[in-house]
C-alpha cells in the first residue's frame, strides 16, 4: 500500500495570499502546502481522498493518469471544489467514457449533487462530468472497487462532521476536533495514522498539535503524520524537532509505504 500526500495545507493553503510571515516567505518546498488531499494505492487500485480547488494541479504534479474512485471526507469547498475536473479522466479515452465513482456521507453527497447540479440534470450539455455518486453508511465498512474501507466519523465543529477512512492498517483522518470512543476503537491495530493538526493553538473545528498528539498516543500507531496545517504550524524544519518519536509533519509529495 502506498499513500501520497497531494496537499497538506489548510483551506487557504500555504503560503496564504498576501501573508508576509516567515512560513509563507519560506523557500523550503516542505512549507508550500496545497489544500489537503491524498492518494492511496492498494492492490492495483488508486483512490483519491478529497478533491479541493487544487485537484487539477495535484493530479498533474503527481502524474496521475487514472483513478478508480474519489472518497470525500466532508462537504467543505477546500475538499470538494475541484470535482468538475474529473472530466479529464472521464474523456481521456473518448469515445470510451470512464464514469467517476465518488463516495461520501449523506450531507456530502447532497452538497455535490447541489453544487454540480449540471452533471446530474436530465438534459446534460456536452462535456459535463460523468459522475456516479455513492452514499456511504457511516456505521459500516463499504466496498470500493473490491477494497474494504472502514469509515471513521469525527466532529468538525458543532455543525459538521467529517469522515476518515481506514484501509487495512492505514487510517487517514482530517478536519476533526473530536472522535468518539466507539469511532476511535475502529482504529485499533493501525500501523500508520494520518490526522489533522491545524496549529499549536486550540481551534473550534480542528485538532491543535497538542490534541492531535494526545489522540495519536491513545491510538498508538507505529507511525503518525500530521496534515491540514496552517502557516501558524511554523517552519517545517523547526516544527519537526518539537514532535515526539514516531510522529512527523507530512508535506506535499511525501510518499509512505505499508505492506498490504
Amino acid at each position: 500500500m502506498k499513500l501520497t500526500f497531494l496537499g497538506t495545507g489548510t483551506s487557504q493553503g500555504v503560503p496564504v495570499i498576501g501573508c508576509r510571515c516567515e512560513v509563507c516567505q519560506s523557500n523550503d518546498k516542505r512549507d508550500k502546502r496545497l489544500r489537503t488531499a491524498a492518494m492511496m494505492e492498494v492492490s492495483g487500485k488508486r483512490f483519491i481522498i478529497d478533491a479541493g480547488p487544487d485537484f487539477r494541479y495535484q493530479m498533474l504534479r503527481a502524474g496521475v493518469t487514472n483513478i478508480d474512485a474519489i472518497l470525500l471526507t466532508h462537504e467543505h469547498k477546500d475538499h470538494t471544489g475541484g470535482i468538475d475536473d474529473v472530466r479529464a479522466f472521464n474523456f481521456v479515452d473518448y469515445p470510451t467514457i470512464h464514469t467517476m465513482h465518488i463516495y461520501g456521507n449523506e450531507p456530502t453527497i447532497a452538497s455535490i449533487r447541489h453544487d454540480f447540479h449540471y452533471a446530474f440534470s436530465q438534459d446534460k450539455y456536452r462535456g459535463v462530468p460523468e459522475i456516479e455518486l455513492h452514499t456511504i453508511d457511516e456505521k459500516r465498512p463499504f466496498d470500493v472497487a473490491g477494497i474494504e474501507v472502514t469509515p471513521i466519523v469525527g466532529s468538525h465543529s458543532e455543525r459538521f462532521r467529517s469522515v476518515g477512512f481506514r484501509i487495512g492498517e492505514l487510517a487517514y483522518l482530517t478536519d476533526m476536533n473530536y472522535v468518539a470512543p466507539e469511532e476511535e476503537n475502529k482504529l485499533k491495530g493501525v500501523k500508520i495514522l494520518v490526522v489533522n493538526a491545524l496549529r499549536w493553538e486550540a481551534h473550534s473545528s480542528h485538532f491543535s498539535v497538542a490534541e492531535a498528539l494526545e489522540f495519536i498516543k491513545r491510538v498508538a500507531p507505529e507511525r503518525a503524520y500530521l496534515t491540514h496545517m496552517s502557516h501558524r504550524i511554523g517552519l517545517h524544519s523547526e516544527t519537526v524537532n518539537r514532535l515526539p518519536d514516531g510522529v512527523t509533519l507530512a508535506y506535499d509529495g511525501l510518499e509512505i509505504y505499508l505492506n498490504d
